[in-house]
C-alpha cells in the first residue's frame, strides 16, 4: 500500500509527463502522496448562488447562473485582452483574461448556459469578473453542490498550462478515487478514537472533498496532529536511542579546579538560572551517558561562565576540553575571557584559528596530543585532522547554527568514547521551534542576568531627528563612553548590491559622522566584512582598547565584541533588520555597570511588520518574547532559513497556529514512549511502521549537535 502512495505522478489519470514536469518543478509534486499533502490553504461555499443584481464592490467572490456571450480579442501587443459577457435574469457583467485566449477560445462556448464563479470588481461603473472559473452548468459534477470546496496554492505557469485550483482538486478527486482502501494508518486505534474517530483516509478524503464544516475541521485536526506528533516520535526516539546506546564518559567528581576557581576566583557571584544550568550539566556528566544539552541564555546572561565552569569539571576528571565558535572574533573574545577568568590558576589554555602562525600551530598540535593543553579555543581550524587530542571529553559549541552538521560531526568523532556535547546559544529561539529543531537534547535556560546589569533603554528616532541623536552621542562621549553604529549589510542581497548601495550607506554615514565628530577632539574607526583581517583585528583592538570613540561598522560586530566601556548602540536603517539580529546588535551594549542604550533610527514611513518591530524592540529587552514575535511575523521558514535546515517539512501544520496542539503532540509521544520504548505492543504496530519509514535515511542529530 505504501508503494502505491510512492507512486510517480505522472502514471495519474490526467498528469502525463508533461503535466507531471510542471507538478515536480513549481510544486514539489513528485508522487501520489506528495499530490494528497498538497492541502487546500481555505474553502469556498459554493452551494450559495447571487444574481447580478445583488453584486456588491467589495464581496470576497460570487457565483453566478447565466448565459456566456460572444468572445472578443482588444487591445494591442501588452494591452491585448480576451472579454467577454455574462448575463441572468437580473443583468449583465463584463468578463475580462490578460492570458491564455487561446486555450479559452477552444474550450468556452458561447451561448451555452455556465456557473461563474470569481471576484467581483467594479470598472468604469460596470461589475467585471477577472480570470473567472466557468464550467458548462449541464456538466456541472454532483459534488460540486457540496458547501465547501477547497482551493490550492498554485502558479501562474501551472494556470497557464491548464493547472488552476480547480484543476488539481479535480486530480485530487481522481487520485482519491484510485486509492480507496490503499492508504495506509499511521496512528494507533487507540489514538485515532482519541482524536475523532477518523481514519488517515478518511482525514484526506474530508480535507480535500468536505461533507460539511464539522468533519472538516476534525479531519485537519487529525492530520495537523499527525504531523507533529511524528516530528515529535522522530526526535524523541532518536535520544531514546543515544541514552541506550551511547556511553559517554564519567566525570564522578569535582576537584581542585573547579572548586578552586569557584571559591576564590569567581568575578560575581552566580545567578539562580545559572546554578540551576551548573547543576544539570553536573548531572548530566555523571550518568555514563553522553550528554547532549543545549544552554539558551540572552546575550550577556553568563553562558561562556557555564561553559568555563563545565570545562573544569572536564578537567577535574582528567579531560581535556574544545570550544568552538563560528568566528574568529568570537573565538578570540573566548579565548580572552577565559585566560582573564583562570589566571593565576594551572590550567593552559590555548587559541587555534585559521591565522595561528605555523610554528604556533605546529607547538599547540604537540601540546594538545600530549594533553597539556587543557582547554583549546578555536574555529573551524579545530575540525583539521592533524588537530588530535590526548582525549577529548567535553564539546562545547557556541552559536551551534553557524555550523554544518558535517563540520560538528568532525569534532564530535576526535574521542573514542563521545566527548559530552554542550551546545551554548544567544539566539533565542521560540518554545515551538526548540521543541522541533532541539527535541531531541535536552535543553537548559539561563533567564537571569548577572548582577550590576541594568537593563538598556531602547528608543526609536527618525531620521529627522538626527541632530538631537547626534548631540545624545556627544554627551556619552564626554562621559567617557563609547558608541556603536551599525549600518545594514544584508547578507541574503545580490553580491552586487552588497558591493554597492549597502557599501556605499556604511562609506557615507562614516563620513558623515567623522564631519560631525571631527579629529582631534575624536576618534573615528570603521569595520565592516570587506576588509582583510588584520586590518578588522587592528580597528577592533583600538576600540577595545578605548583609542576610539565612536565604532562605525556593519553587522560584523554582532557577535564577538565585548567591550563594557562601551554605552550607545545606534541602528542605522533599523527597519531593515530582523527582531533577532536587533536584539543581538542591541546586546553589544549594557555589558558594563552604566546605563546604556540603544538607538533605533528609521525612516519616517515605515510598513506595519518594520513598525511592529520597532515597537517590539522598545518594549521589551526578553529575547524569548522579542524571538516569539520573530516567529509570527515572519514565519518559521524565514526566521530559520540561515540558521538551521534541520527545520522538520510541515505540510498542513503551523508551528505559531498550532503550538497548543505541538505540545500537546508531544506530552503523547513521551507518554507512548514511556510505555513502550521499542514500539513492540502490536496495538503501535502503524506507529512503528510509519516512524520507521520516516527515519529511513535520516541522520542521528543528537549526536552532532
Amino acid at each position: 500500500m505504501q508503494d502505491l502512495l510512492a507512486t510517480p505522478i505522472e502514471f495519474l489519470k490526467g498528469v502525463g509527463p508533461q503535466r507531471a514536469a510542471l507538478l515536480r518543478g513549481e510544486l514539489e509534486v513528485h508522487t501520489y502522496l506528495d499530490l494528497l499533502q498538497h492541502f487546500p490553504f481555505r474553502y469556498v461555499d459554493r452551494s450559495i448562488f447571487h444574481q447580478v443584481k445583488d453584486l456588491v464592490e467589495d464581496m470576497p467572490q460570487a457565483q453566478l447562473r447565466g448565459v456566456l456571450g460572444p468572445l472578443r480579442t482588444v487591445g494591442e501587443k501588452q494591452g491585448r485582452r480576451l472579454v467577454s459577457t455574462f448575463t441572468d435574469a437580473s443583468g449583465t457583467v463584463d468578463l475580462v483574461w490578460f492570458k491564455g485566449a487561446r486555450w479559452l477560445h477552444a474550450s468556452l462556448k458561447p451561448g451555452q448556459q455556465y456557473i461563474l464563479f470569481g471576484k467581483p470588481n467594479v470598472f468604469k461603473g460596470r461589475f467585471s469578473f477577472p480570470h473567472p472559473e466557468l464550467e458548462l452548468a449541464e456538466t456541472r459534477e454532483q459534488v460540486l453542490e457540496a458547501a465547501l470546496q477547497p482551493v490550492y496554492s498554485t502558479t501562474e505557469k501551472l494556470t497557464a498550462k491548464g493547472l488552476g485550483s480547480r484543476a488539481i482538486w479535480k486530480l485530487q478527486k481522481t487520485l482519491l478515487g484510485q486509492l480507496v482502501g490503499s492508504i495506509p494508518e499511521t496512528l494507533s486505534k487507540e489514538l485515532i478514537d482519541w482524536l475523532s474517530g477518523l481514519s488517515r483516509e478518511e482525514a484526506f478524503r474530508q480535507v480535500h472533498a468536505p461533507q460539511d464544516q464539522t468533519r472538516l475541521d476534525a479531519a485537519i485536526h487529525r492530520l495537523k496532529f499527525e504531523e507533529l506528533f511524528f516530528i515529535q516520535m522522530l526526535l524523541l526516539k532518536q535520544k531514546l536511542l543515544l541514552q541506550q546506546q551511547l556511553r559517554g564518559n564519567v566525570f564522578g567528581s569535582v576537584g581542585d579546579h573547579f572548586n578552586t576557581f569557584y571559591k576564590e576566583h569567581l568575578p560575581f557571584e552566580l545567578t539562580g538560572a545559572q546554578k540551576r544550568v551548573v547543576k544539570e550539566i553536573r548531572k548530566d556528566m555523571g550518568t555514563g551517558r553522553q550528554m547532549n544539552r543545549l544552554v539558551q541564555g540572552d546575550v550577556g546572561s553568563g553562558k561562556t561562565l557555564v561553559g568555563l565552569l563545565s570545562m573544569l569539571i572536564a578537567l577535574d576528571n582528567g579531560f581535556q576540553s574544545a570550544l568552538m565558535a563560528p568566528t574568529e572574533i568570537l573565538a578570540q573574545q573566548h579565548f580572552a575571557t577565559l585566560s582573564r577568568f583562570l589566571e593565576g590558576l594551572p590550567v593552559v589554555v590555548r587559541l587555534l584559528t585559521g591565522n595561528t602562525k605555523v610554528a604556533e600551530r605546529r607547538s599547540i598540535l604537540e601540546a594538545l596530543r600530549a594533553g597539556e593543553v587543557h582547554l583549546i579555543v578555536g574555529t573551524h581550524a579545530l575540525l583539521e585532522d592533524r588537530v588530535v587530542f590526548k582525549q577529548l571529553g567535553l564539546v562545547v559549541i557556541d552559536e551551534q547554527h553557524r555550523f554544518g552538521v558535517a563540520q560538528r560531526a568532525r569534532l564530535w568523532a576526535k574521542s573514542a568514547v563521545p566527548p559530552h556535547v554542550l551546545v551554548m546559544t544567544a539566539t533565542p529561539i521560540p518554545r515551538t521551534l526548540a521543541m522541533t529543531l532541539y527535541g531531541d537534547l535536552d535543553t537548559s535556560v539561563i533567564d537571569e542576568l548577572p548582577p550590576g546589569r541594568k537593563p538598556i533603554r531602547t528608543v526609536h528616532r527618525y531620521d529627522s531627528s538626527r541632530s538631537a541623536v547626534f548631540g545624545f552621542m556627544e554627551e556619552e562621549i564626554a562621559k567617557g563612553r563609547q558608541i556603536y553604529v551599525v549600518y545594514p549589510l544584508i547578507e541574503e542581497a545580490d553580491p552586487a548590491k552588497m558591493n554597492g548601495q549597502d557599501l556605499k550607506d556604511l562609506t557615507d554615514g562614516f563620513e558623515s559622522i567623522t564631519r560631525r565628530f571631527p579629529l582631534p577632539k575624536y576618534a573615528v574607526s570603521m569595520v565592516h566584512g570587506r576588509m582583510d583581517q588584520a586590518t578588522k583585528d587592528y580597528e577592533m583592538a583600538r576600540f577595545k582598547k578605548g583609542e576610539t570613540n565612536i565604532l562605525v561598522a556593519t553587522t560584523v560586530i554582532e557577535v564577538g565584541v565585548d567591550v563594557p566601556n562601551a554605552s550607545v548602540m545606534v541602528i542605522e536603517n533599523a527597519e531593515r533588520f530582523g527582531l533577532s539580529q536587533l536584539h543581538q546588535l542591541r546586546g553589544r551594549v549594557g555589558r558594563g555597570a552604566e546605563q546604556s542604550f540603544c538607538i533605533l533610527m528609521t525612516g519616517d514611513k515605515l510598513g506595519n511588520d518594520a513598525r511592529a518591530r520597532i515597537e517590539t524592540m522598545v518594549r521589551t529587552n526578553d529575547g524569548f518574547e522579542i524571538a516569539e514575535t520573530d516567529l509570527r511575523l515572519r514565519g518559521p521558514g524565514d526566521l530559520m532559513g540561515t540558521l538551521q535546515s534541520g527545520l522538520p517539512e510541515m505540510h498542513i501544520a503551523d508551528l505559531i497556529a498550532d503550538a497548543a496542539l505541538l505540545q500537546q503532540a508531544r506530552q503523547v509521544a513521551l507518554r507512548l514512549l514511556d510505555l513502550d520504548p521499542g514500539l513492540r505492543d502490536p496495538k503501535n504496530a502503524s506507529i512503528a511502521r510509519s516512524l520507521a519509514e520516516r527515519m529511513k535515511g535520516k541522520p542521528v542529530w543528537g549526536r552532532i549537535s
